[in-house]
C-alpha cells in the first residue's frame, strides 16, 4: 500500500517531525543505518532550507520503485520532496555547491552536498513562484564515476504521492515497468481513500509487474481480474515503444492524461467504469506519435480539473519527479487542500537533465 509522510513546514519544530519521518520511511524501504543517515541528514536540510529561504513549505516523502524489468523488482527508493511557494533560488549553479550554505541553523550540508550524497537529486526555481527540490536515496550509494557511455538511457518516470488530510496511506499508486523496447506507466486510484482504496491500488501495482508485457487494453482487463477482490479503482494504463516512437494509452475511469508536444498540450481520455468491478464491453487504445520533446502527465482526480499544463521549457526538461511536484504545488494550495488523494506520474523520453 501507498504510505506517505506529507510534513507541513512552517516552524522549526517540524524540522524534527521530518528527521522522524525520514527514518520512518527509510526503516519501511529496508535501508541500512548509512543511507538512513543519509536519507535524515537530506530531509533535515531541506526542511531547514525551507524555513530559512522560503518562509516555509512542505516535504513529502514517498517509497518510489526504480524501474522494474518484468516481474523483477529492485527495493524502494525513499522519495524526499520539497515544496515550496517562497522566492525562488538566485543562482542555482551557486546553490548546488558542495557545502554552499547561507543559513545560520543549517547542519552546513547545503544543496550541494544534497547532491552528492543522494542517488538522485534535481530542483527546479523559478524567481517569484518557489522551488521544488527532489531527492531519492537507495540501498546503495550511487556512483560518481561512471562513464557517459555506461549510464542509464531511456525513457524515464517519476511522481509524487499525497494522501486526503494527510493520512497515512494513499489510495492512489503509480508504477513504471520496462519489458524489452517497451515502458508501461500505470497510475491507479482506488475507489474512495484509506486502507481499503490503498488496498486496491497496491494489487494493481503488484499485478503490472507480471503483465507488463502485455498491451494496454491487454493489462486493463488482467487488472480487473486481479481487482475484483477489492473495491477496485480507476486505471490509466501507458505504454512507450521507444523504437517504434510510439504511444500508447488506455483508461478506466476518471484518470486524467495530458500530453505535451511540439504542438502543445493536448487530452488522452479514458473509459467511464471502474477496474475490478464495472468494467467495460471496449476499452478505446489511443495511440499517438512520441517525440524526443514529448511528455507525458496521468494524475488522479485529486487534482483539480481545470489544472493548468505547464509550459515553461526549464520546468519540462526536468526530473519527471520534480515536473509532477510542481504540478501539484501550483494547482493547489494550503489554503485549498486538495479533496482526495491525488497523485501525478510523469513520463519523459529520455534523461534530458
Amino acid at each position: 500500500m501507498s504510505r506517505v509522510w506529507d510534513i507541513p513546514v512552517h516552524d522549526s519544530t517540524r524540522v524534527r517531525d521530518v528527521h522522524v519521518a525520514a527514518e520512518s520511511a527509510s526503516a519501511r524501504a529496508g535501508l541500512g543505518p548509512h543511507r538512513t543517515a543519509v536519507a535524515t541528514l537530506v530531509a533535515t536540510e531541506l526542511a531547514t532550507n525551507l524555513l530559512k529561504h522560503a518562509g516555509g513549505g512542505r516535504i513529502v516523502i514517498n517509497l518510489v520503485e526504480r524501474a522494474p524489468v518484468g516481474a523483477y523488482a529492485h527495493g524502494p527508493s525513499v522519495q524526499l520532496v520539497s515544496l515550496d511557494h517562497g522566492p525562488g533560488i538566485a543562482d542555482v549553479t551557486v546553490a548546488l555547491r558542495d557545502g554552499f550554505t547561507t543559513a545560520a541553523a543549517s547542519l552546513g550540508a547545503g544543496l550541494g552536498t544534497c547532491l552528492r550524497i543522494s542517488n538522485d537529486f534535481d530542483l527546479h526555481s523559478a524567481p517569484g513562484r518557489g522551488t521544488v527540490a527532489v531527492a531519492r536515496i537507495d540501498h546503495e550509494p550511487a556512483s560518481r564515476h561512471v562513464r557517459p557511455d555506461q549510464r542509464p538511457t531511456g525513457p524515464r518516470a517519476g511522481g509524487i504521492n499525497v494522501s486526503l488530510a494527510r493520512a497515512e496511506y494513499s489510495g492512489d499508486a503509480w508504477s513504471w515497468v520496462r519489458a524489452g523496447t517497451q515502458v508501461t506507466l500505470m497510475l491507479a486510484d482506488g475507489l474512495g481513500h484509506g486502507a481499503k482504496a490503498a488496498e486496491a491500488s497496491g494489487a494493481a501495482t503488484e499485478e503490472l509487474r507480471c503483465a507488463a508485457h502485455l498491451s494496454p487494453a491487454e493489462i486493463l482487463r488482467r487488472l480487473h481480474a486481479r481487482l475484483r477482490p477489492t473495491r477496485g479503482a480507476a486505471v490509466a494504463v501507458a505504454q512507450l515503444d521507444a523504437d517504434a516512437e510510439q504511444l500508447c494509452f488506455a483508461g478506466v475511469g476518471n484518470i486524467g492524461a495530458r500530453l505535451h508536444t511540439a504542438d502543445g498540450w493536448k487530452p488522452l481520455l479514458s473509459h467511464p467504469g471502474i477496474v475490478g468491478a464495472h468494467y467495460p464491453a471496449t476499452v478505446p487504445v489511443h495511440r499517438v506519435p512520441w517525440r524526443p520533446d514529448s511528455l507525458l502527465v496521468l494524475h488522479s482526480d485529486g487534482l483539480p480539473s481545470r489544472w493548468t499544463p505547464p509550459n515553461d521549457t526549464l520546468l519540462l526538461a526536468r526530473d519527471p519527479a520534480v515536473v509532477a511536484a510542481t504540478v501539484l504545488r501550483d494547482a493547489g494550495s494550503d489554503a485549498r487542500p486538495v479533496r482526495d488523494d491525488t497523485s501525478l506520474a510523469v513520463l519523459a523520453p529520455d534523461d534530458r537533465t
